[in-house]
């Protein structure tokens, strides 16, 4: 059975268990969730696929019911847990499904129970969840899921307490918030106490979630300088490192990362661990992780060390181990498989699945080394060696991906490599000898094809991102700074690289660059505006550059940020929004609660002071008194089910506050799209009506030459008469050149043979001048009808502006009658088709435009051919001059 018949058939099961939770339905449920789960359920969520994220939305919605079946959402914990196995699928569940605040509710209504298996599923999956995610106190029934993790991780029970603290140290980490009520609270120093006596548990991942809470609540208080002082630090350094290294799974090594990167932060910690004595081996056993397969162990060293390279005292350490001599030939790799820097250079290609994040944080580190290295007063032999053999791996991603990259995760992914390889290469550059190696092996051709291709995804790929244009995250700004960058590169390489400084300003003059240039003028990063503002001053001098259309796309941009900073509530995510009221119901209720208690105490009271009194009506009070706390005792559980109906209520809201934010993302994309196409079509206006700008000013140019070729022509008559004059005196001296008279009735026969030629020239010259008129004339007629296109197009958008707004209003106004819709779609459709019309009459015009244009360049190929025989005329002319020049001036005969 394929996915999609299982997944309808969960769905469809789910749907039924919600209309009757009968033993059969349960069971049907449970049967179609352990099939999903046989699945394989890799990025399911994260394929944005719609009957994946309705079939997760009603196992949430099921998971939050206090209704359900245990053993069914037990099997519904296991399937999600299952589908949160990438970044973007927990980011999904948290955000869109608010997972994260049903399984906070999930646990408190079962906290009576922590032992319960259901108890322990659930806190596995908030820590999925809540892994590099700041969850904030307000969010619902977080208070509560804080309170049972402190109040079970001081129990005695082994099992929970691993996966408490775990829970935990992702909830304190980073986020000041919850450090902030913790601290708050009246517990904290049992609490304290508690986690220093788990320091010395015989569980190291214990061990290393203590040293993470304690790090996140205590690191700038007295108690966390006593714990991370100067004698207890060195042994919380050895512990970690012999942890990352010797470490007995991936989850461990991932938090004893995290704790180290935390303490890192720390100034005082950072000095202490440059002087740690073990600190060179240390690094040498963590970089030798690099040399295996596994993606995330990789990842997190990564992450590790980027993080020591934020220690400048660290820096230099780490660019003598990475950069140790190695060969040249990335071949000869396996033969050095000690050499960290080969691994290095081998997880930025790697071929591994799930190894994108490792290759990009490759680059990262390599450039914050090559920075260091190269910064130096002197360079050793060993780093240019390493550049000679990282160069190579670097300029594939230069090349450019063929096929062109298909969807937005791999747009994306590979936008993201160019830039943070671009960058490795300009550290490069900032060195004349490692310069020198980056333009030998650099060609314009690949810079070329690689901006290319980031200009088709920029133009191409807008309308796939529900971001705004202005967003960090968007994709039309990753694919703008990975094409930015390139510039960059390419500006700095342009006077060492043969054709770059052509291929860049030719580049800079596309109209297509004005949409990148803008995104990075308009940004919020200092980087890309400096950037961008580099490049501009590099572009404003050419004559072709697209000022006008930078303009409107950064007016565009900034309209766009505007309009949302307008609406900001619209804006903040589903765990932000404040707590439920459903708290403060709680409150009212255990007040009263204690209200009825302190009644009963005041009645038994009054009871024991009026026995001796013996008051006959004594019954009857009681009778009274007993069945007004039966109906208090049954308002108080019509309240208690009136609350966990608000709370089903509340997470059905947030449901549908997520669909919207989901469907206004899609029509916001739809309404990119649109503006996208007549921006476009606006532009290609403007380029036709350049094109025929520059066509006119061409026809003005031809008149001017031929003008000037009928007054060659005059000049030419005046030196025929002039040859005529000579032609007497040369007549006059003929008699003494007898030997030449043969000769002289030659060169006459051949100069009345160029008079009859010239005269058909001057015929042939005047009816092209009257075919040119008429060319003339014909193309001011098409100018015009062009125009009247123009204008007609201009009235036709009015009207579909007109309608459009007729369509918003009738959206506000909420759904008319259905005759009314079909009318206007009628309407419509009639518009289109008259726009198609329009459209095509535009293009009949341009063709005859095109056509005109050929028999223009007719004329003047023919004008040419004129000139080019009164050139012949001119040169015989000249030889009879010459030969009449040279002749003795007493002769005197006449032809």
């Amino acid at each position: 059975m394929d996915a999609s018949t299982c997944l309808k058939s969960l769905l469809l099961a789910t749907q039924q268990y919600e209309g009757g939770r009968s033993a059969q339905n349960a069971a049907q449920l449970l049967k179609q969730v352990e099939e999903v789960s046989s699945l394989k359920c890799d990025q399911l969520l994260s394929s944005g696929q719609l009957l994946p994220i309705e079939c997760v939305r009603g196992l949430v919605e099921l998971t939050g019911n206090a209704n359900t079946c245990p053993a069914v959402a037990g099997a519904i914990l296991s399937l999600l847990a299952q589908l949160a196995c990438d970044d973007d699928s927990r980011k999904i569940l948290h955000s869109h499904f608010n997972l994260t605040s049903i399984l906070a509710l999930l646990v408190h209504r079962h906290s009576a129970t922590p032992g319960d298996p259901l108890i322990l599923q659930s806190l596995q999956l908030l820590q999925k969840l809540t892994y590099s995610t700041r969850i904030f106190p307000s969010s619902s029934h977080v208070h509560e899921l804080i309170g049972f993790l402190m109040s079970n991780i001081q129990s005695d029970s082994d099992d929970i307490i691993m996966p408490c603290l775990g829970l935990l140290a992702n909830l304190c980490r980073d986020n000041p918030a919850v450090q902030s009520h913790i601290k708050s609270l009246d517990t904290v120093k049992p609490f304290y106490r508690t986690l220093i006596r788990f320091l010395a548990h015989n569980s190291l991942t214990v061990v290393v979630f203590t040293l993470s809470i304690l790090a996140s609540l205590t690191l700038n208080e007295k108690v966390g300088e006593k714990l991370f002082d100067a004698k207890n630090i060195h042994q919380t350094f050895q512990l970690v490192f012999n942890i990352i290294v010797n470490g007995d799974g991936t989850l461990t090594r991932k938090y004893s990362v995290d704790l180290l990167v935390d303490l890192l932060q720390n100034p005082k910690i950072a000095d202490y661990l440059t002087r740690y004595r073990h600190l060179s081996a240390c690094v040498d056993q963590i970089l030798g992780l690099l040399q295996s397969k596994d993606a995330d162990s990789a990842a997190k060293v990564l992450e590790l060390l980027l993080a020591m390279c934020g220690v400048s005292g660290l820096r230099p350490l780490l660019c003598r181990v990475l950069f140790k001599p190695a060969t040249p030939k990335l071949k000869a790799a396996s033969e050095h498989k000690a050499n960290p820097g080969l691994a290095l250079v081998r997880w930025i290609s790697s071929p591994v699945a799930g190894a994108e994040a490792c290759s990009l944080k490759a680059l990262q580190l390599l450039k914050e080394l090559l920075e260091e290295a190269l910064g130096a007063a002197i360079m050793p032999d060993s780093t240019e060696s390493f550049v000679e053999m990282l160069l190579p791996v670097l300029l594939d991603f230069v090349k450019g991906l063929d096929p062109p990259p298909q969807g937005e995760a791999q747009l994306r992914q590979h936008c993201e490599c160019v830039t943070h390889v671009n960058s490795v290469l300009l550290v490069m550059c900032s060195k004349d000898v490692t310069q020198a190696l980056v333009s030998n092996q650099v060609s314009a051709r690949q810079c070329l094809l690689q901006v290319e291709t980031l200009l088709a995804c920029c133009h191409g790929n807008n309308a796939t991102a529900c971001l705004p244009p202005g967003a960090d995250n968007s994709l039309s700004q990753v694919c703008a700074e990975a094409l930015l960058s390139t510039l960059v590169l390419m500006s700095k390489l342009r006077q060492l690289v043969k054709d770059m400084e052509t291929g860049f300003y030719r580049t800079l003059q596309d109209q297509r660059i004005a949409t990148p240039l803008a995104l990075a003028l308009t940004s919020h990063h200092r980087a890309h505006v400096q950037t961008g503002l580099a490049l501009l001053l590099e572009a404003t001098p050419l004559p072709d550059f697209p000022s006008l259309t930078l303009g409107d796309s950064m007016a565009a941009n900034n309209a766009y940020r505007q309009r949302e900073t307008e609406v900001p509530v619209k804006r903040i995510p589903v765990q932000e929004l404040p707590p439920p009221r459903t708290n403060v119901n709680g409150l009212d209720m255990s007040g009263a609660s204690s209200g009825i208690h302190s009644l009963v105490e005041k009645l038994h009271g009054g009871l024991e002071l009026q026995e001796p009194a013996k008051d006959m009506h004594l019954s009857d009070i009681i009778d009274v008194y007993e069945q007004k706390l039966s109906a208090l005792a049954s308002e108080e559980s019509r309240l208690q089910d009136l609350l966990e109906a608000k709370a089903v209520a509340l997470s059905q809201a947030d449901r549908l506050i997520s669909q919207y934010h989901f469907q206004r993302a899609q029509a916001e994309a739809e309404a990119r799209k649109l503006a996208s196409l007549l921006k476009e079509a606006e532009r290609r206006r403007e380029v036709l009506q350049g094109e025929l700008g520059v066509q006119l000013e061409e026809a003005r140019r031809s008149k001017a030459d031929a003008e000037e070729l009928l007054h060659h022509n005059a000049r030419l008559q005046l030196d025929s008469e002039e040859h005529q004059t000579l032609k007497g005196a040369y007549n006059s001296l003929l008699h003494r050149f007898d030997e030449s008279e043969s000769l002289l009735k030659e060169l006459q026969s051949a100069h009345a043979n160029l008079s009859k030629h010239n005269d058909a020239l001057k015929k042939n010259h005047q009816t092209l001048q009257l075919q040119h008129d008429k060319s003339v004339s014909l193309l001011k007629e098409k100018e015009d009808e062009i125009k009247s296109l123009h204008s007609d197009m201009r009235s036709k958008d009015e009207d579909i502006a007109a309608l459009r707004g007729d369509l918003r209003v009738a959206a506000d106004k909420g759904r008319e009658s259905e005759q009314q819709r079909r009318e206007l779609e009628d309407m419509l459709d009639a518009l289109r088709k008259e726009l198609s019309k329009t459209e095509q009459a535009r293009k009949d015009a341009s063709i005859k435009a095109s056509s005109l244009e050929l028999q223009k360049s007719q004329v003047e190929t023919k004008l040419k051919q004129c000139e080019d025989e009164l050139n012949k005329h001119s040169a015989m002319i000249a030889m009879i001059h010459s030969l009449s020049s040279g002749k003795k001036n007493d002769v005197n005969l006449s032809l």
